[in-house]
């Protein structure tokens, strides 16, 4: 039976530090749903003991991991005697999840038979975070016969994609005896190639030992669970597609993708497409192949949504106005805007609520003008970031951490802006 798990996520929102340190936010999870099958090979399904162990497995739920040691330990000849194979549906199986009542709520929940057996082809998802990284970590990794020997690691400046790997475990003067590590194993970054992830000149990569892999993180309406559910992949389509649906929907949400998508409670759906994938063969010659590919759906009404949030906008201006009427607030008309900016800047966000202005002001503090703050922060939360009020408190929030570092952050928004010029005139 398979134990809780954790993913760590890169590129979300870091804890707060503690004696255990700072990193990543990690999200506990429940169960594995798995994009495919495996299936014999044809050596294998040709021999009894081989096809009766897998036949038995697929009876008991058990997990193609745990089959094929299987089949490993009773006919040894056989090396991989399981292959991966694309179908329609995902597979959730009792042995992926802590506790087997989830799998069994999923599949009489949402499972459907097509003609095929009762698989299950579409469910609904609600996602845990904002953060697209968040709800889909992903990284290169190469692993070994237990864990993981290479990934894949941005340095904090977020500008040199870097190749880590476990430190070596340190031993006594005796050179016997290992020391205890607090904390687990410590991570360093590899010798090779100066500690940089570069896959054209990565051996493990070029023989495809080292893969992109990624995961969605999320819970399914219904399914009583406080742990999340992951859906891992290796396909660069379905998380490329994904990450512009996520910005998408973000766009119309006010920098939000969490929860349900409106007053409807409409969840995202997760289903497969069959697509046609390029990719290049061993002579170097472009080849298109028929795939199921990961999709990601956001049914959703967006003229709805984008009232919505009119609706929103309309209401924060009505109670700017009123609260000022109240308080007795009157502006002479020929303040300046730049006079206007500097005395918000100088205000505390009421009750975590900065307006737009504050947190043009606040940038300005930085050094950095109006027009490319919101270059850079719409290209990083999605422009509907200045009309929610969570968005515009995620953007104080950030300046804000940086109020002492005014030079590191100007700088970081330079590099993202140059990303994003170079990436729209590749």
């Amino acid at each position: 039976m398979a134990t809780n798990a954790i993913v760590t996520v890169q590129g979300g929102p870091d804890a707060s530090p503690t004696i255990l340190g700072r990193g990543p936010i990690r999200i506990p999870t429940a169960g594995k749903i798995r994009a495919g099958i495996k299936v014999l090979t044809r050596k294998a399904s040709q021999n009894p003991k081989a096809r009766a162990i897998y036949e038995k497995g697929l009876a008991d739920g058990a997990s193609f991991d745990a089959m094929e040691r299987a089949i490993t330990e009773a006919v040894p000849d056989l090396k991989d005697p399981l292959v991966p194979r694309n179908v329609p549906w995902f597979t959730v199986r009792e042995s992926d999840f802590a506790n087997a009542e989830l799998a069994r709520q999923i599949m009489d929940a949402y499972g459907e038979d097509q003609g095929e057996g009762r698989h299950l082809y579409r469910f609904p998802v609600i996602f845990p975070s904002d953060h697209w990284q968040t709800v889909m970590p992903h990284e290169l990794a190469a692993w070994g016969a237990s864990d993981k020997r290479f990934w894949s690691h941005y340095s904090p400046d977020g500008k040199v994609r870097q190749c880590m790997r476990f430190a070596p475990v340190p031993v006594d003067d005796t050179g016997r005896r290992t020391i205890r590590i607090f904390g687990g194993r410590k991570v360093v970054p590899r010798e090779s190639n100066g500690g940089l992830c570069e896959p054209e000149s990565c051996p493990e990569y070029q023989q495809r030992e080292c893969n992109l892999t990624g995961r969605f993180v999320f819970f399914i309406p219904g399914i009583r669970a406080l742990s999340a559910f992951e859906l891992q992949t290796t396909s660069f389509y379905a998380m490329n597609a994904a990450v512009q649906k996520f910005q998408a929907v973000a766009f119309l949400r006010g920098g939000r993708i969490s929860g349900f998508l409106d007053r409807q409670h409409t969840p995202f759906f997760i289903t497969k497409k069959l697509m046609e994938v390029l990719r290049i063969d061993e002579r170097g010659q472009a080849v298109r192949t028929p795939q199921w590919i990961i999709e990601l759906d956001a049914p959703v009404d967006v003229a709805a949504l984008m009232r919505e949030h009119e609706d929103a906008e309309t209401a924060l201006v009505q109670a700017t106005g009123a609260m000022t009427m109240l308080e007795g607030r009157q502006v002479a008309n020929v303040a300046t805007s730049t006079e206007l900016e500097r005395k918000a800047a100088q205000e505390a966000p009421g009750g975590g609520r900065p307006s737009l202005a504050q947190v043009l002001a606040r940038a300005k503090d930085l050094g950095i003008e109006a027009d490319r703050y919101l270059a850079y922060a719409d290209g990083r939360w999605g422009a509907g970031w200045r009309l929610n009020q969570h968005g515009r408190t995620r953007a104080w929030e950030d300046l804000d951490r940086h109020r002492n570092d005014a030079h590191g952050y100007a700088d970081k928004v330079q590099v993202a802006l140059k990303a994003a010029t170079e990436g729209r005139t590749a």
